[in-house]
């Protein structure tokens, strides 16, 4: 057995002794009750990008799906699985809450932009990040680094517009009941920028003096 797959084991074993002792009835409501999270969260799959870590989420809390670039392939996409989730977390748990959270540095973005002949040696990534070529290129700048950061909120922003594909989705949103999110957390400085859809830009959570993280699409 691998060196990091025992770490993970170990871990585990620690997990389970301070549950036992510290959170055991915590956990054993959650377990006998069922879940209702308060928000949908749609994230990369990037290893640095935790959302129950960056929200300070507790088990229970979030419904995640994670992937390549934070995509949410639009209702014709042949890949179900994301819409699967959708579907689940809106029309049987009722999040009131759905949020798309991309990262600065996001290396599918950045591949895009680039558009290394090297993908086709991944076919299922190279037609994974397809999704993402209209928004990436939709603000393309000479600065590098202008683009990157910009195609990643670029992305976020586009993401929002295919979960209204979803007949669920924007009825919901239609009804008042859903509100929709954009987020993009940046590693180095541990903030978050959050969309605000009637100025169409990003602005710092820490900025919003202290009321609500969330915007309302």
């Amino acid at each position: 057995m691998s060196d990091g797959v025992d770490e993970l084991l170990q871990g585990h074993r620690r997990f389970r002794r301070k549950a036992l002792t510290q959170e055991r009835e915590f956990l054993r409501r959650l377990a006998s009750e069922g879940q209702s999270p308060d928000a949908l969260v749609i994230g990369c799959a990037d290893s640095r990008v935790v959302p129950e870590l960056l929200t300070h989420a507790s088990p229970g809390d979030l419904f995640v799906v994670r992937n390549i670039a934070n995509l949410v392939p639009p209702l014709a996409h042949l890949d179900a699985s994301v819409g699967a989730a959708i579907e689940y977390a809106i029309g049987h748990l009722h999040v009131p809450h759905v949020i798309v959270c991309g990262h600065y540095g996001c290396g599918g973005v950045r591949a895009v932009m680039e558009q290394s002949p090297h993908l086709a040696e991944f076919p299922s990534l190279h037609e994974w990040l397809g999704l993402a070529k209209e928004a990436v290129h939709r603000v393309k700048h000479e600065d590098e680094a202008a683009w990157w950061r910009a195609a990643v909120e670029e992305n976020v922003v586009e993401q929002l517009s295919h979960l209204t594909s979803f007949p669920l989705v924007a009825a919901a949103v239609e009804a008042g009941g859903l509100s929709l999110h954009g987020w993009v957390y940046d590693l180095h400085s541990l903030d978050l920028q959050v969309y605000n859809v009637e100025t169409d830009t990003f602005l710092p959570a820490s900025a919003l003096a202290g009321g609500p993280l969330l915007q309302e699409r």
